[in-house]
């Protein structure tokens, strides 16, 4: 059995290692808990057992743990100067076991380390097992909900360190706009300009897993209250902008209906 509240509780023990007044930390401890409440939609949703509903509240809760050790040593999320799935997977598995902290039986625990270790790849690939994809392809799809709550209530200032106006004024470059045309995620080294990245973000609903999660989107109006964030001047670009959201809410409303 998964106890989840044992384990909330045992995951704020482990946050009280770190300084929460620190931004990035606070930043952390709201996606971990907002991405938790995404994963519970979506099982919801996908009307999973409660043992898988569980699994993937347990899954979310510890599936950015690398992160605030990431933080603490080095006050940065670069990919540069942490693999953070793998440390988290370090972290859990390795030597000090520190799952055990959180879920005693090792019922779940390749599921669990699957999940965590490809949370952050760009493409899911070479997972066989039917339960441990299903939850790998969800932590996926409620990190990324979350990550439109992220891009929603944070300074354009913060998320890419120019103004919004900024970002307005420039292209998406080549590269990145042919990934959009084939409706693909974007490989975050061709992003260039700070639009690029904008427009990346958006380029993750070519990369949802499930019916449950493309209706969350579009109940959210997601892909609109995103795209509307910036004010467009670049004539290029508004036509571009104009044109992703046509066909991104085509896109979603297709993959609303659940697969027969």
């Amino acid at each position: 059995m998964i106890d989840i509240a044992y384990a909330s509780r045992e995951f704020e023990k482990f946050l009280d290692e770190y300084d929460k007044e620190d931004d990035k930390i606070k930043l952390k401890i709201v996606h971990t808990r907002g991405v938790v409440k995404s994963a519970s939609q979506i099982a919801q949703g996908m009307k999973l057992s409660k043992e898988d509903q569980d699994l993937a509240e347990l899954i979310a809760l510890l599936h950015d743990i690398g992160r605030f050790e990431q933080l603490k040593q080095y006050d940065s999320f670069s990919p540069d100067t942490m693999d953070h799935a793998s440390y988290g997977v370090e972290l859990l598995f390795g030597e000090r076991k520190m799952i055990r902290r959180f879920v005693k039986e090792e019922t779940w625990d390749e599921i669990v380390k699957t999940a965590i270790a490809k949370h952050s790849d760009y493409k899911l690939e070479g997972i066989t097992d039917e339960r441990t994809l299903l939850h790998a392809k969800l932590i996926r799809d409620a990190d990324k909900l979350d990550n439109c709550r992220v891009k929603l209530e944070e300074s354009i200032e913060v998320l890419l360190g120019v103004s919004k106006e900024e970002v307005g004024r420039q292209e998406i470059t080549k590269k990145v706009w042919e990934s959009c045309k084939k409706k693909e995620s974007i490989v975050s080294a061709e992003r260039v300009t700070e639009m690029d990245f904008w427009v990346s973000y958006l380029a993750y609903f070519f990369d949802i897993n499930f019916a449950s999660t493309y209706q969350i989107i579009q109940k959210e109006n997601y892909v609109e209250r995103l795209i509307h964030r910036i004010p467009y001047t670049n004539e290029d670009t508004i036509k571009k902008m104009n044109q992703l959201c046509i066909e991104l809410k085509e896109y979603i409303g297709k993959k609303c209906e659940p697969a027969t």
